[in-house]
């Protein structure tokens, strides 16, 4: 029987950015094994109407043993490691299709909300431990982290029980700052300190935090 891989899975660019570190993290580590297990890193749609499909038919094909769903947190100083996803949509903006969700169930049948199954406590003891920063949240937001984490949380639980599986929001790579400040500065109408999204975090140290949350996942 095939072994059982870990998957990582992040979004593509979305919102007129350039770059999503999310997506950088997964393809990084794609290939990549870890305490004897492989690493699936795979690339999402930041679509409302494609991402339930998606992350279905990724955890039906590989069945992981470990799922750690990523995506970009704008402006958060540290890695978030999530504890629950809400079934509700509430957009503040557009997908990459030009959907805006203002008010809607993701599904209508489903339980209100879903609990991650990763061992939270412990990834962020160990990410402060190894000097990174890290913290708990109680929830994933209203926009496609939020819907991706409760859309693969209920796969798993159909498709490969007794996964542990939840979302991890990153922050903003030091380039996008770099270009968050170009831009605020060619524009002229905002000082730099009335931002409140300056923050950022080097794409290694993202790329080893991730590292570590399969590491403890793996053996909780």
């Amino acid at each position: 029987m095939r072994a059982r891989a870990m998957l990582v899975t992040g979004f593509q660019a979305y919102g007129g950015r350039g770059i999503n570190p999310a997506q950088e993290i997964a393809q990084a580590l794609d290939g990549e094994r870890i305490d004897g297990t492989t690493v699936a890193g795979r690339v999402l749609p930041a679509s409302f109407h494609k991402l339930r499909g998606a992350v279905e038919e990724l955890v039906g094909e590989l069945r992981p043993r470990v799922l750690v769903c990523l995506g970009l947190w704008p402006g958060e100083p540290m890695l978030r490691i999530e504890r629950v996803a809400f079934n509700h949509a509430a957009f503040e903006i557009a997908d990459n299709e030009g959907v805006l969700e203002k008010d809607a169930p993701l599904d209508p049948g489903g339980p209100v909300a879903r609990r991650a199954t990763l061992p939270v406590t412990s990834i962020v003891e160990a990410l402060l431990r190894h000097g990174i920063p890290a913290r708990h949240s109680t929830t994933a937001g209203s926009f496609l982290c939020n819907a991706l984490m409760y859309h693969a949380l209920g796969a798993v639980d159909t498709l490969a029980p007794g996964a542990k599986a939840g979302f991890v929001h990153v922050p903003y790579v030091p380039a996008q700052v770099a270009l968050l400040q170009q831009d605020l500065t060619a524009k002229a109408e905002l000082e730099l300190h009335q931002r409140a999204d300056l923050a950022s975090m080097a794409l290694d140290l993202q790329i080893d935090a991730v590292r570590t949350t399969l590491r403890v996942s793996q053996a909780a």
